[in-house]
């Protein structure tokens, strides 16, 4: 055999051995061990911060979700509602689908926004019986992912009494459970503080039972 041809036999094979080293190590060394990791030290987070009720899955506390009757998706007043959501492809799904992440892109100097916004407010005005003025911010606008879990404690606190009435629960009883499902800062310093309303609806059922 030739030295050219001996050379690139000797380059071959190298490469040969440098991919099948690079894929047992990247494809399976490197994924194995941090899904190992994960599992040890992070496990609720790794698989997808899971939220159980009655020994199953019912979602996420990282991705928000409809709390409607009927086809229209008209929000059930026997629950906390979340803010509002442009993820909504269309197929049926309705607003926070989660196969759909969006927002509505609608620019501040938008008139489309502006009116969409004095709607809102009427409507989460007249669903929990205060005035327009008692209305927070979150509560009128959508998220950028348009799955926000969270609302802040205006918000749950406005919807309060509404939910007490539904469920035949004292107000009081209602208000404590918000409290105690209110997170702080992010790290004590960033954003301000969160409701979670999956796991505050999912505290509301147990206590209405």
């Amino acid at each position: 055999m030739n030295t050219p041809v001996r050379n690139s036999a000797r380059l071959l094979w190298s490469a040969l051995r440098a991919l099948l080293v690079l894929t047992v190590v990247t494809g399976v060394v490197y994924p194995v061990a941090v899904w190992g990791v994960g599992q040890a030290a992070f496990q609720r987070q790794a698989n997808g911060s899971e939220v159980k009720a009655d020994g199953r899955v019912v979602g996420s506390r990282l991705i928000g979700q409809n709390f409607t009757v009927g086809k229209d998706f008209a929000p059930d007043p026997r629950w906390f509602q979340p803010r509002p959501s442009a993820a909504d492809a269309g197929t049926g799904a309705g607003p926070y689908d989660p196969t759909y992440t969006s927002a509505s892109n609608l620019a501040v100097t938008s008139k489309t926004l502006t009116d969409l916004v004095k709607e809102r407010k009427q409507e989460v005005a007249a669903f929990n019986h205060v005035p327009q003025s008692e209305v927070p911010a979150d509560a009128v606008q959508a998220s950028g992912s348009g799955l926000d879990p969270d609302i802040s404690p205006a918000y749950a606190a406005l919807q309060t009494a509404r939910v007490a009435k539904a469920n035949g629960l004292p107000t009081a009883e209602v208000a404590r459970l918000v409290k105690e499902h209110t997170d702080g800062r992010e790290w004590g310093f960033l954003g301000g503080p969160t409701v979670n309303v999956l796991e505050l609806n999912i505290a509301l059922q147990r206590l209405a039972r």
